[in-house]
């Protein structure tokens, strides 16, 4: 018998560690609640992680089958589940993290050293790190060149779900899942979605049956659903790369014009996107903590506690950045163009560390993962690989004029702007003191001025190349 250790691949449709421990032998599918990982997690991804779970145990048992629960040091409790259950090796897919790669590690040498087999596969990503590289065969860090290559390279297709009969059940630590409390953690306040493969699946359909064909085009205007939300599914794995990649083929196969075949095209650009700033986590493991572009000089964040808080609180009195903030707070998910507008805010218009946001974001986000977060707030803050240029600042005011025309989306997170006409929210800078008050008076002015702060920002990071 072999053990599947599931981590962030909590499916069994396209699973190719599964797939391939159930082509050699009955499988015992385990997964690990591990302190040290639970130490780096929040509320709301333990919400999401355990509702996965709960979706991934139910359809072991309806096969006759059954997912073993356990805690501890996989290190530990993996070589003692295969002793108990007479297994002969572990079948696992790959993390990217520096945390995930110190575990697998830790787990083989325990493995080894119990006699047990092993054998690890890359199944979150299409190409792995090391297989899209220059001529000189150096990792990419402009995201162009990677994409080119990336989307000319043959992916695999989705591997079928395995059959009953080759999954076996065992008792765990635990006959029910254990509660958030169980693991040390308070219930989630935010709305946090369904996860599991069933809920990926079905978002995923959706998606590619129309949005898809309008992605390029209006997937930046928050208020319109024409996302695909899959960023959670792809985090925790409760759907597979290649499902989705075949899903987004067969939209394009049925595409009605070259518009909507190009709007298809882009939507493979993002999934491109999240496996370039994968491939530059695994050969810069410093950027979680580290700037990857180095200034000259450094650069001089300020450092203003109150600001900061105001900006987690979403009470900036700029409309775009708090309805952002609040959406984060209240669905632990942010719109993506609304996630590059308060990144923007944070380091260039508030001139604080990337760091305070990127650890923000970690607590609050469901669909938290380490390279995109990390690639993502770099990028904003002009110090991350092929990252937007210092001197090019979000104006906050002309996002939402232009991506929230009518402010559907401002009011819908912000309701104390709700009575407040879309025309005088886009000009809330402008109004007098009097006048805010008497419109929505529960509601803040603007924490500092935006021409003012661009400067000061284009002055730091002036400085930090050298040039003042």
């Amino acid at each position: 018998m072999l053990v599947h250790w599931h981590r962030a691949d909590l499916r069994a449709t396209d699973n190719l560690g599964l797939s391939k421990a159930t082509g050699e032998d009955d499988v015992l599918p385990v997964f690990v609640f591990d302190d040290e990982v639970l130490a780096h997690a929040s509320p709301n991804r333990v919400a999401y992680m355990l509702d996965a779970l709960s979706s991934l145990r139910e359809w072991y048992r309806e096969r006759d089958a059954d997912l073993c629960l356990l805690r501890g040091d996989p290190s530990a409790v993996l070589p003692d589940c295969c002793a108990e259950h007479d297994a002969n090796g572990v079948f696992w897919n790959r993390g990217y993290s520096g945390l995930a790669s110190e575990r697998d590690e830790a787990v083989k040498a325990a493995l080894s050293d119990e006699g047990v087999g092993y054998a690890d596969f890359h199944d979150a990503l299409h190409h792995e790190p090391g297989s899209i590289t220059t001529n000189d065969g150096d990792p990419y860090s402009v995201y162009t060149y990677f994409w080119k290559k990336w989307r000319d390279r043959e992916k695999e297709p989705a591997y079928d779900a395995p059959d009953a009969d080759s999954l076996v059940g065992a008792p765990g630590e635990f006959d029910d899942l254990p509660t958030p409390d169980d693991l040390g953690f308070e219930e989630t306040d935010a709305n946090v979605e369904p996860a599991g493969h069933d809920a990926a699946r079905d978002r995923l359909d959706r998606f590619c049956e129309s949005a898809i064909y309008e992605y390029d085009e209006r997937r930046d205007y928050p208020w319109e659903a024409k996302t695909s939300k899959l960023s959670a599914h792809l985090k925790w794995g409760t759907v597979g790369v290649r499902e989705v990649y075949e899903a987004t083929e067969d939209a394009m196969a049925d595409a009605p014009d070259e518009d909507a075949r190009e709007s298809v095209e882009e939507f493979q650009a993002q999934l491109a996107w999240r496996e370039f700033y994968t491939h530059v986590l695994e050969f810069n493991p410093e950027v979680v903590t580290q700037n990857y572009k180095e200034y000259q000089e450094g650069i001089d964040w300020r450092e203003d506690d109150d600001e900061l808080q105001a900006w987690k609180d979403g009470e900036t009195g700029f409309p775009i950045v708090d309805a952002g903030m609040r959406q984060l707070r209240e669905e632990a998910w942010m719109h993506n163009r609304v996630r590059m507008v308060v990144a923007s805010f944070l380091t260039k218009d508030l001139m604080l560390d990337w760091r305070h946001g990127y650890d923000h974001f970690r607590e609050h986000l469901a669909d938290h993962d380490t390279a995109n977060d990390n690639g993502g707030w770099q990028w904003a803050a002009s110090t991350g690989t092929d990252a937007q240029p210092y001197f090019r600042i979000f104006n906050p005011w002309s996002q939402q004029e232009r991506y929230d025309e009518n402010a559907e989306y401002i009011t819908e997170y912000v309701p104390e702007l709700a009575g407040v006409d879309a025309e005088t929210i886009h000009e809330w800078h402008e109004l007098g003191v009097d006048e805010r008050g008497r419109l929505a008076p529960d509601y803040p002015a603007p924490i500092c001025d935006h021409g003012e702060r661009r400067e000061a920002a284009l002055a730091m990071f002036k400085r930090a190349r050298g040039e003042e």
